[in-house]
């Protein structure tokens, strides 16, 4: 099979979300004899691939390798955002900061920047910080749920506006009933508020869609203890 083609069926399998599939095929591809546009498309999907796979040591080297390159603006972008994805789950939030900073000042703006800015703060206690970030992403949607859930989470828990903390989260369970993560702020909030019996009834519905969670596991020892 040409290079092209293995090229197109990795592709195809990642559309298709087969990561594991996609990414035995973008190794089965010499970059000996690659041209530079084809090398860094498979720069671009290797480390797309191994982020899917969560293998972030070997997706780094591949997205920084599309961040230095600057020859697709929108992939650029795209790549700085997951390099900072991957910084912040990766506990190492300074350098997720370096990288969304670097988009924010390059003249982007969205979201999902704001939200792993906000999360990247919170996980060095900027609580304050942290908060203006996700006030930043509701101002360019008050619906967004992981907004919603951030915002109201950190206000809870850092006793900054635990009510209105509430507020939020039950905000963003109302639009995800299902997500476990969303069930258990809203639980820890009601927790802070001195709300123990509404506390308990939202962390048992939490744990239930995710009982190996850490964050979930750690509130339910704490707040329903041997119940």
């Amino acid at each position: 099979m040409a290079v092209h083609e293995v090229l197109e069926e990795g592709i195809r399998l990642f559309t298709i979300k087969r990561w594991d599939r996609a990414l035995e095929e973008f190794l089965k591809i010499d970059t000996a004899g690659l041209e530079l546009p084809d090398n860094i498309e498979l720069a671009y999907y290797l480390g797309l691939c191994y982020t899917k796979l969560e293998r972030y040591d070997d997706a780094l080297l591949y997205l920084e390798q599309i961040v230095t390159s600057g020859e697709d603006p929108l992939r650029v972008y795209q790549c700085r955002l997951t390099l900072a994805y991957i910084y912040v789950i990766t506990g190492r939030s300074k350098l997720a900061e370096f990288e969304l900073g670097r988009l924010v000042k390059g003249g982007y703006e969205s979201i999902q920047i704001y939200t792993t800015m906000a999360y990247a703060a919170w996980s060095q206690k900027q609580y304050q910080k942290a908060v203006d970030f996700y006030e930043k992403a509701l101002d360019m949607d008050e619906n967004n749920t992981t907004a919603l859930n951030g915002l109201g989470y950190i206000l809870a828990d850092s006793d900054i506006d635990v009510k209105r903390g509430i507020k939020l989260c039950r905000r963003a369970v109302d639009k995800k009933p299902q997500s476990a993560a969303y069930l258990d702020s809203l639980g820890w909030a009601h927790f802070k508020n001195g709300e123990l019996n509404e506390a308990r009834s939202w962390l048992r519905r939490a744990f239930e869609l995710s009982p190996h969670r850490k964050e979930i596991k750690k509130h339910m020892k704490i707040v329903v203890g041997n119940d």
